[in-house]
């Protein structure tokens, strides 16, 4: 039987020979702690006092809220006139202020203490290219803008990426992760925030370089975005990514299986909104997790759970059942392999 380590690295091979399905995040440490993420976007906790990020936006995080949060208001929005960005959106310097390899000393002593003979460490990009531009200027300034100043924004689109090439780089060299889990959300629940031909011209170029580097460096790249995007997974192949983290239900998941072939590993299919109500019953989680499971395992290159961007259930019952399912899935399914 592979360790829970060695069946993930062949679950996400192609045409690799994983003995089981892998259990979410089951054997990866995620590292949040880095210098180049606290100083950029400081510290965050429920509760706390609204506070401005190096870019300028306002964050908060209400007690009654499960996760920070930009708020975007008319009067206070980074860039309120796209043409007028160079003078308003400032990308934090992280090369001047997080290059020093003091800086990296507390972190590395914490990762130090990870074994990485038996885990992942995997380090974290929040806020994509896509999303850095809404916390910019807001949902309906972004959209619209790609239609009316199409050349401002691909100079934006252009600087962020930069930058967030920049944070990936300072990060792989320093922290030399196994996995690197890079957030963007491109759609809502069912459908593209923009047509895929706008994503292709705007947003797919920010990732080309970035994503190529982690590929250089071996680092396994996790992308998350719990959304539709049904009509770019060929790009998504081609861009490099190994996994595509959170991908919804809406998601024609067994087609987009058949379509790329075991090119990219789909991780997620669980409906959260079906499974983590606070009236969620342990039958509705099971038969969720059972019609996930069923529908998905023989289309191949899959591993199960819920489609938020880190480990862990709103509510803790969740992944307990949806532990117990897995398991008994896994030995029904796999029984010759696993005893």
């Amino acid at each position: 039987m592979l360790s829970a380590k060695q069946n993930f690295l062949e679950t996400v091979k192609k045409g690799g020979k994983p003995d089981r399905l892998v259990n979410q995040y089951e054997n990866m440490v995620l590292f949040m702690a880095d210098p180049v993420a606290l100083y950029a976007r400081g510290k965050r906790y429920k509760g706390m006092q609204p506070i401005r990020d190096k870019w300028g936006t306002c964050v908060v995080w209400p007690d009654d809220q499960l996760a920070a949060m930009p708020h975007v208001t008319v009067d206070d929005k980074v860039v309120k006139d796209i043409c007028n960005w160079k003078n308003t959106a400032k990308a934090p310097d992280i090369v001047g202020n997080c290059s020093d390899p003091a800086k990296w000393d507390e972190a590395l002593e914490a990762i130090s203490k990870i074994d990485r003979k038996n885990n992942l460490l995997m380090a974290f990009m929040p806020t994509g290219v896509f999303e850095q531009l809404h916390f910019l200027m807001g949902f309906e300034d972004t959209l619209m803008n790609f239609l009316a100043e199409p050349e401002c924004m691909m100079e934006l689109c252009d600087y962020v990426g930069e930058y967030r090439y920049n944070y990936m780089k300072l990060i792989v060299d320093n922290l030399k992760p196994d996995i690197m889990l890079s957030h963007d959300d491109w759609g809502s629940k069912n459908s593209m925030f923009m047509s895929p031909d706008t994503w292709r011209e705007f947003i797919k170029p920010q990732f080309v370089k970035t994503y190529r580097y982690m590929k250089e460096k071996g680092v396994i790249i996790m992308h998350h975005a719990d959304s539709f995007q049904e009509p770019i997974v060929e790009d998504m192949v081609e861009l490099g990514i190994d996994i595509w983290q959170g991908v919804l239900p809406q998601n024609n998941i067994p087609k987009i299986q058949k379509q790329i072939k075991g090119g990219m590993v789909l991780m997620g299919g669980v409906d959260a909104a079906i499974v983590d109500r606070d009236d969620s019953t342990d039958d509705e989680i099971r038969t969720e997790v059972r019609r996930a499971l069923e529908q998905y395992t023989p289309g191949g290159s899959f591993i199960p759970g819920l489609t938020y961007g880190a480990p862990g259930s709103i509510h803790p019952k969740v992944d307990v059942i949806f532990t117990e399912e897995l398991e008994k899935f896994n030995r029904e399914r796999y029984k010759q392999l696993i005893g």
